[in-house]
């Protein structure tokens, strides 16, 4: 008995010292992981963005867009190309495969775009931006009764303190505008004076301004020279002088323009709880700590709103406006209790099944390999987080199944009277040993595919995986080398003393398995043996049942689970040339729904003091209206109300909005997509428009389907300039109507100050009163270079024609998308999958010159299980081998992995159960069931083997197996199932994202019992005879009956009857007939 195992279970102070070192490298590593709410998603791709100030869309597309995507077309490992056009500025969004090299790709875009030598001579430097996606993990909201300006500095100031503290450097300031210094001209006033808008902006630029003159070098020192006249007030930009002569005396600013020392528009209204409010949110750094970082932002706010401490004004406030260390810190307490309650429901099923001694090392040995686990995870790049941290309570089930199976083992040499102490720890350990190093193995090589998918989806699934495969490994290593030493000095149990009544107790619990094993389970597995083709045909029924709920739809598909929030955000965009009115009123119509959803459940649910609505945000700005819909915890809130549902029954309180281009109610931490999106391309507007009419008529018909639209820029109409015959005999140009028409609506900037770290923009322009009405330009008059004015009308003709604001292109051809949202789980596949079948074939008739494909979500979908589906060939090819290698058989690896089917179909009717979709997550339930069963299946098969070579037949084999192992089968099995119970029975938000996981593996587990007590003996008893048929027919050997040698009683010494020992005065258990 040599060996590392026998070193180690002879050496305590190693074996204890490895503990120690599992235990200290786990609070090691986990005071290295950052803690995050998400893990932080690196997204391949960078965009170029270009201004050309004045160009039409169609001339940013083709004098930009188009040059810019010939550019890079050819780019090493170039996934898409998307591009859009619209006034005066065009961007090309480049998306990498998701296998490349970050940097080497950035760098590539950055040197191909830098060697375009023909874009517009107008048009600003390209600008190339990484693409970076940080979640906002918390969100402040500044309000009170002030005006904007002062709303605006404090939130500025707020912003600045926040961004000093740890974890708060890349603060953001929302909700309010950039300051603006306006110069409204009166024509009326230029016209007295005889001034033009250039007058003033150059009076302006010439006059506020800030220069150095060089410096004097004296004798008694040197002397700077300095011109200090830069105005910052309205007051200074008044007394600016525009002319000063003799006999016409001095005009200043003030005599023909009012100056606004304000903000770039009046078109903005955020509100918090019906007061003007400004947002500061705060993105992830690149180092995370959740909790530290947001306990320092709440005690600055607590600070703040102290009015003691003077940092902000009496009418002003700071709320919270969402923070996702709540629901981190939930999390963790929901994985601290489940973890708990599963180690100690774990250990009393080992107490009552087992012995007091070998339950409580088994549980040490969860805790060990645990800890273990957690130390390597560092170096996995794995981090404290929603993932990972359930990651933990989904492995618990897998890594007790080792640790089972050798105490279990050991256990019974001890009680058998064969070996004791020293001796049982090693050849129980060693007996074992196989089928454990192997089902780990396994179960390894079922996780490790979603570690090596491509794409943003490889951080979440790596997440888990990586956690699973480093507790799996330090289980191993806890069961083979610290396992053995603990119960190296176990000897047979002794009932006397004042813990023997108990222990009589425990024994005969214990024994009530083997009596049952021996009288009701034996004469099943005997029937089932007898009819075994009849056995075999009902499990593949039962699985060709279970592909078929999962096709019909019975059991929906999800790709990814829903991570509910506490936070509704409204998002609705507007086309572009929506009038500001009509944004208000589409705000008010968002704020109406609010109040209505908050006055009818604070009638709803009185218990709740804050209501379930406990605060509102709503923004209306540019073409856009947000809202942030704060909701009771989940922990307060009653357990059926969910996020999803508020969401809805918000979004129909709100109604229906005609005009919206997009509309979305996200109730998830996630940003799921769940609706479906279609890509159209073809280079002509017109023929895009038409097909994708057709394709929204078509979601129309589904009762499914809302918020149906498309991204397709409506025709705007725009004014166009032509000049009149002989215009430019009166000294006049089209490019000085044009120029002279931008002063006066869109305005010149003439200079640019520097106020609290910011530049504010001086614009000389007409007034607001002008620039809102069309008829103005009857009224507009051009001055020319000889200072004579002529009425614009009299050189130019304006008209109305249709314009377009916005072109979309997509992999280099102009493109379109059609969208809608979906209600109900899996109706995004069902949508699919029917269109496919009745609607894309009739629309390839009708438009076969369109090219179509699924954008969006769906498209990522398509191309994970593509990826996914080869990466498990490939896994399911490497476990067979193992198996095959290891059991020196072709045939005996196939019965082992019937336990991955028979997982998938035991999850398919748990998830039908539970009424719960099947989503991305549910497969690594599936993968970690599938572990658990294949170790039942190799302790089984072991067995078998072992009784075959000992010269039983197959019958009586597989009888003596069944019965033999009945115990360490149906003890992994149920102590994964209730190691996961806790949290199966967790009904709250919190639990809901991971229950497709959970309900997986427990119901994949629980069918597994019966899939390798019965229908693996079954099936093996099957190949046993197909064998025999064979070598009779082919092989010209006698054929022998199977069976015909079993004698219809288990076959074993009655010392290796589990749990019972001889003279312990309990009396002895029946024989096995």
């Amino acid at each position: 008995m040599s060996g590392i195992v026998a070193w180690f279970a002879r050496n305590a102070v190693a074996a204890n010292l490895l503990m120690i070192v599992a235990f200290m490298g786990g609070i090691f590593g986990y005071t290295r992981m950052e803690q995050e709410m998400f893990p932080v998603v690196n997204v391949t791709g960078a965009s170029v963005s270009v201004a050309w100030n004045g160009a039409s869309p169609q001339d940013i597309e083709e004098q930009i867009v188009t040059r810019i995507e010939e550019a890079v077309a050819d780019l090493n490992g170039l996934d898409r190309i998307t591009s859009v056009a619209s006034e005066g500025f065009g961007v090309v969004n480049i998306k990498g495969r998701d296998d490349v090299d970050m940097e080497i790709f950035v760098k590539d875009v950055e040197r191909r775009v830098n060697q375009i030598n023909n874009l517009p001579q107008a048009a600003f430097q390209p600008q190339i931006t990484r693409w970076e996606q940080r979640n906002r993990f918390i969100g402040f909201a500044i309000h009170g009764n002030v005006d904007s300006r002062t709303l605006k500095r404090v939130a500025d100031n707020v912003r600045d303190e926040f961004a000093k503290l740890p974890g708060g450097e890349l603060a953001e300031l929302n909700g309010t505008l950039e300051e603006q210094v306006s110069i409204e001209v009166s024509e009326q006033a230029l016209r007295r004076f005889g001034l033009s808008f250039s007058d003033v902006a150059n009076a302006i630029r010439q006059s506020s301004l800030n220069s150095s003159g060089g410096r004097i070098e004296s004798s008694t020192g040197d002397v700077n020279i300095t011109a200090r006249q830069l105005a910052d007030t309205a007051e200074q930009f008044d007394k600016i002088i525009i002319r000063q002569t003799s006999d016409q005396g001095t005009v200043y600013v003030s005599d023909v323009a009012n100056v606004i020392d304000g903000f770039v528009s009046d078109k903005l209204k955020a509100t918090f709880n019906d007061e003007p409010t400004a947002f500061v949110m705060i993105p992830s750094p690149d180092t995370m700590d959740i909790i530290a970082y947001t306990d320092g932002f709440k005690d600055f706010v607590k600070r703040a709103n102290d009015p003691a401490n003077g940092i902000l004004p009496e009418a002003v406030k700071i709320d919270v406006l969402w923070d996702d260390s709540e629901g981190f810190k939930a999390r963790m307490d929901l994985i601290t209790q489940s973890a708990l309650s599963g180690a100690v429901l774990v250990m009393l099923v080992l107490v009552l099944f087992l012995r007091p001694m070998v339950a409580l090392w088994v549980t040490v040995g969860i805790i060990t390999a645990f800890a273990g686990g957690i130390m390597l995870l560092p170096y996995f790049g794995v981090s404290w987080n929603i993932l990972s941290t359930f990651a933990v309570l989904l492995v618990i089930g897998v890594i007790v199944d080792d640790a089972i199976v050798v105490g279990e083992n050991i256990h019974r040499e001890v009680e058998s009277g064969r070996r004791e102490g020293m001796d049982a720890a090693i050849v129980g350990t060693q007996l074992v040993l196989k089928p454990i190093v192997f089902g780990v193995l396994t179960t390894i090589i079922a996780f490790l595919p979603w570690a090596f998918i491509s794409g943003p989806t490889r951080m979440f699934t790596q997440q888990i995986t990586f956690v699973v495969v480093a507790a799996l490994i330090f289980s191993i290593i806890e069961c083979m080398f610290i396992l053995p030493s603990h119960l190296s000095h176990m000897k047979k149990q002794k009932f006397d003393g004042p813990t023997g009544r108990f222990l009589k107790l425990q024994r005969r619990i214990a024994d009530s398995l083997l009596w049952f094993a021996n009288n009701l389970y034996k004469p099943v597995l005997e029937l089932a043996l007898r009819f075994r083709y009849a056995t075999v045909a009902l499990f593949f029924c039962l699985f060709g049942l279970a592909t078929q709920m999962q096709s019909l739809g019975i059991v929906p598909f999800q790709f990814m689970p829903e991570i509910e929030a506490d936070l509704i955000q409204v998002d609705v965009e507007m086309p572009e040339g929506t009038p500001y009115e009509r944004l208000l009123q589409v705000r008010d119509q968002v704020q109406s729904g609010i109040n209505q959803l908050k006055d009818e459940t604070r009638k709803e649910y009185p218990e709740l003091d804050d209501g379930l609505v406990t605060q509102a945000s709503v923004v209306a700005a540019g073409r856009n209206v947000q809202a942030w819909v704060g909701l009771a915890p989940p922990e307060v809130r009653p357990i059926t109300v969910r996020s999803k549902d508020i969401s809805e029954r918000m979004r129909d309180m709100v109604g229906d909005i005609q005009d919206a281009q997009e509309i979305s109610f996200d109730f998830t931490f996630n940003e799921d997509d769940s609706g479906v999106r279609f890509a159209l391309n073809h280079p002509d507007l017109a023929r895009l428009r038409e097909a994708a009419a057709e394709v929204k008529a078509h979601l129309a018909t589904y009762s499914s389907a809302y918020d149906i639209g498309d991204n397709l820029s409506s025709s705007a109409e725009e004014i166009r300039i032509t000049m009149k015959p002989g215009a430019e005999t009166l000294g006049v140009t089209l490019a000085d109507v044009s120029r002279q028409l931008r002063q006066a609506y869109y305005g010149e900037e003439v200079q640019r100050l520097p106020r609290d770290g910011e530049d504010v923009r001086v614009m000389v322009r007409l007034p607001e009163s002008a620039r809102a009405d069309l008829d103005s330009l009857n009224s507009l008059k051009l001055r020319t270079a000889d200072g004579r004015e002529i009425p614009v009308t009299q050189v130019a003709d304006f008209e109305y024609a249709p314009g377009i604001n916005r072109i979309i292109r997509r992999n280099r051809t102009r493109s379109v998308s059609v969208y809608a949202e979906i209600k109900g789980e899996g109706g995004r596949g069902q949508i699919m999958s029917a269109m496919e079948q009745d609607f894309w074939p009739d629309f390839q008739r009708h438009f076969p010159d369109v090219q179509r494909g699924e954008a969006g979500g769906f498209e990522e979908e398509q191309k994970f299980f593509a990826e996914i589906g080869r990466l498990i060939i490939i896994a399911i090819g490497a476990m067979y081998i193992l198996l095959a290698v290891a059991f020196r058989s072709y045939a005996q690896p196939l019965l082992l992995m019937m336990a991955l089917p028979f997982a998938y179909c035991g999850a398919i009717f748990g998830l039908a159960i539970f009424n719960t979709p099947m989503a991305m997550f549910a497969f690594f339930g599936i993968a970690a069931a599938a572990g658990v069963v294949i170790n039942d299946n190799l302790v089984l098969i072991d067995y078998v083997n072992r009784r075959r070579d000992e010269g039983a037949g197959a019958i009586q084999a597989l009888v003596d197996a069944g019965v033999s192992r009945f115990r360490p089968i149906l003890l992994t099995s149920v102590t994964t199932f209730v190691g996961i119970l806790p949290l199966l029975a967790v009904r709250s938000v919190q639990a809901q994202f991971l229950k497709p996981m959970i309900v997986s593996l427990a119901c994949a587990v629980a069918f597994a019992i019966f899939v390798s007590l019965l229908m693996v003996p079954a099936l093996y008893a099957v190949g046993v005879e197909i064998g025999r048929i064979f070598r009779w027919t082919w092989g010209g050997k006698p054929f022998r009956q199977i069976g015909e040698t079993y004698s219809g009683e288990v076959t074993l010494d009655e010392e290796e009857l589990i749990g019972t020992s001889q003279g312990d005065g309990l009396g002895s258990l029946a024989p096995a007939e």
